[in-house]
Formats: C-alpha cells, sequence, structure tokens
C-alpha cells in the first residue's frame, strides 16, 4: 500500500504520530511512578495522549480527512502507547501476568490480523467502537494505577473486570468482523 505526502500530512495523522511518539518518554517517565509529583506528570502525559486519540478522530470526520495511512496510525499508536505503559507497569509488579499477556496477545493478534485482512481486501478496515471502548476502559485502569487508586477499592476492582471482558469480548468482535469483510470480498469477486 503507498500513501501519499497529502494522505499522511494530515492533522488528524500528526496526532497519531506524536501519541505514537509520546510511548518514548512514557516508558521513562514510569521509572518514578514512585514520586507523587512524578504521578501528577505522568497523568497529565496520559491524558494528554488520551486527548490527542480523541481529536485525531474529531479531525479526520470534520475536514474529511479519513485516510488509508491514517485508518493505520491510530490504532498503531493506541496500541504502542498502551503496549509501552503496560509493559512498564508489569515489570513494575503493578499487574499481573495474566493481563499483561492478554493485552498483549490480543493487540498482536489484531495487529497481525489487520494486516492480512488489509492485504487481502487492498484497504484497511476501520477501528471499530468496541475496541475503542476497550482501549479508554484500559486507558482508565492505567490511569487509576497512576494515581495510586487502591487496588482493593470497589472502583478499580470494578473496572479491571470490565477491562477483562471487553479485551476478550472485543477480540472476538474484531475476529468476527474480519471474517465477514473476507467472506463479503470473495462473493463480491467472483
Amino acid at each position: 500500500m503507498k500513501f501519499t505526502i497529502e494522505e499522511i500530512a494530515t492533522p488528524s495523522n500528526f496526532l497519531s504520530l506524536l501519541r505514537l511518539v509520546l510511548a518514548i518518554p512514557l516508558w521513562y517517565l514510569f521509572d518514578y511512578l514512585g514520586d507523587p509529583a512524578m504521578r501528577i506528570v505522568i497523568f497529565l502525559v496520559c491524558l494528554f495522549a488520551a486527548a490527542t486519540d480523541t481529536l485525531d478522530g474529531y479531525l479526520a470526520r470534520k475536514y474529511n480527512q479519513v485516510t488509508e495511512f491514517g485508518k493505520i496510525i491510530d490504532p498503531l499508536a493506541d496500541k504502542v502507547a498502551v503496549g509501552v505503559v503496560i509493559i512498564k507497569l508489569f515489570i513494575m509488579g503493578e499487574i499481573p501476568l495474566y493481563y499483561f499477556l492478554m493485552i498483549l496477545i490480543r493487540d498482536v493478534l489484531i495487529f497481525i490480523g489487520g494486516i492480512f485482512v488489509s492485504n487481502r481486501l487492498g484497504r484497511v478496515l476501520p477501528s471499530n467502537v468496541l475496541g475503542k471502548i476497550t482501549v479508554t476502559i484500559i486507558g482508565i485502569l492505567i490511569l487509576m494505577i497512576v494515581l495510586g487508586i487502591g487496588q482493593d477499592s470497589f472502583i478499580f476492582r470494578s473496572v479491571y473486570g470490565l477491562s477483562l471482558i471487553l479485551i476478550v469480548v472485543s477480540f472476538i468482535a474484531y475476529v468476527i468482523r474480519a471474517f465477514e469483510f473476507l467472506r463479503k470480498n470473495k462473493y463480491e469477486s467472483v
């Protein structure tokens, strides 16, 4: 798939690229999670990253700049940013191995499946709402960890449980959606 500079150089794609680059300072900032002042800095950087995710989609739709490149870079930026933070939280002992693996395996399989489906269809499938909700709930859980909200609290356990359910359900939804598009494409090309 080839992209033109006009397709790449949109404000919404710039925001997605910025979110992708933010993964680097986030990795290092999490080394200072024990410092209360740094918790606020990390929290603000995470909020800024989340804002770029919301804003990039809004701008792309508002200015009719939804591009194939944007359909790739936006979810990739989400997966890299969340992945970096989840890896760091796992290394720090803030999340259990099974949770880390669920997110990692889900995202890797969706990414590989997305490449396969895109190659077969000749276009990129846009992110779906359930996937965005899942990333949002995982993001909220990350923010709760950053803020030091007790993992035994009702709110933490509720968000954690919801994220577990959404990780599984959104993966199943992605698989079903991919098969539907592939089947539809097969019958349309006959």
